[in-house]
């Protein structure tokens, strides 16, 4: 007979219960093995993928905010400080005074006006080619120049010029060849220049300008303002090379036979009849009438006067630049 038949069953029950209390311990550390043999084993096969297929780095991305470029200042600023009755005396349709330091408007008669400017326009054109064709390169010229309209200096197809030459030419003869030439020198074709004109009268705030031509020959399309020239100036004037070029008033240039040598006068009489006048550029056309953009320097100070359409532009002129400088004695 069985002794678990003999022992009451609630005693069977007592021993069970004694019996699982001895094997706990036991059965937890077996337990706390299997689950510790599971996490090493996990931890092992994600190191081993790690191992084989590293994880890309990850890179801090930084959002930066666009910013917007900084406005130019403006090259001319007003309102006028000087307030005379100069404007009744004046003969021009429209005229500015400006302080070439500080770009200080000091005197003006329809500064905004949009007008055609005539040879006024080469100012551009010197400016941009200045930039763009070195002072002694040798310049093939094009066929096409020889025959642009009206003043010429005489350019002829496929002979070579010293850009220099061309140059002087352009702000003190003012030929139309010497014009075009630089135009197509500077960036291949006429119509690629003047639409780099129009990009840096945009450039530069010159809001009443547009330009159809290098030389200013054709009036149709081709206008700007007083205030824009005088701007304009303003900056071509910080360019060494330019403001040599027209104080000059009179150079001889070698030139090859069977011309041998040209001399260039400078159409700027401003220079010989107002004492510091040092440039800068006539203009005339039926449309625009006669024009002249001036400066003078005194004392250390430059003014600028631009006067268009005027039946006296040297009057004109030389009364605004007195207006200029008795204003600032």
């Amino acid at each position: 007979m069985s002794l678990d038949v003999l022992v009451p069953a609630a005693a069977r029950r007592r021993r069970r219960r004694y019996r699982l209390r001895r094997l706990a311990p036991l059965l937890a550390v077996i337990l706390a093995a299997l689950v510790a043999g599971a996490v090493f084993g996990a931890r092992r096969v994600a190191n081993d993928a790690r191992a084989h297929h590293p994880a890309p780095r990850l890179r801090a991305v930084v959002r930066t905010l666009p910013q917007s470029k900084p406005r130019p200042q403006p090259l001319l600023h007003g309102p006028p400080l000087l307030r005379g009755r100069l404007g009744k005396r004046l003969l021009a349709k429209a005229a500015i005074l400006v302080d070439a330091r500080t770009g200080r408007v000091l005197w003006e008669k329809r500064p905004h006006e949009r007008r055609p400017v005539a040879s006024t326009t080469k100012i551009m054109t010197a400016l941009l080619a200045l930039k763009e064709v070195p002072w002694r390169r040798v310049v093939t010229v094009n066929r096409a120049v020889t025959h642009v309209p009206l003043v010429r200096e005489g350019l002829r197809k496929g002979e070579h010029v010293r850009a220099w030459k061309l140059f002087y030419s352009l702000l003190l003869y003012s030929g139309n060849d010497d014009a075009a030439q630089l135009a197509i020198s500077s960036a291949g074709s006429h119509g690629a220049f003047i639409a780099q004109m129009n990009a840096e009268a945009h450039r530069l705030g010159l809001r009443d300008t547009h330009y159809t031509s290098a030389s200013g020959v054709r009036d149709r399309g081709n206008f700007s303002s007083a205030w824009d020239l005088a701007a304009l100036t303003r900056y071509a004037l910080r360019n060494p090379v330019f403001r040599r070029i027209v104080r000059r008033k009179r150079i001889e240039v070698p030139w090859s036979p069977p011309t041998n040598a040209k001399v260039y006068v400078n159409n700027n009489l401003l220079l010989r009849l107002y004492p510091g006048a040092d440039g800068v550029k006539t203009g005339y056309t039926h449309a625009a009438g006669w024009c002249l953009v001036a400066s003078a320097t005194r004392h250390g100070r430059r003014l600028i006067a631009v006067v268009l359409d005027s039946a006296n532009i040297y009057a004109d002129a030389t009364a605004l630049l007195n207006l200029g400088f008795r204003g600032a004695a």
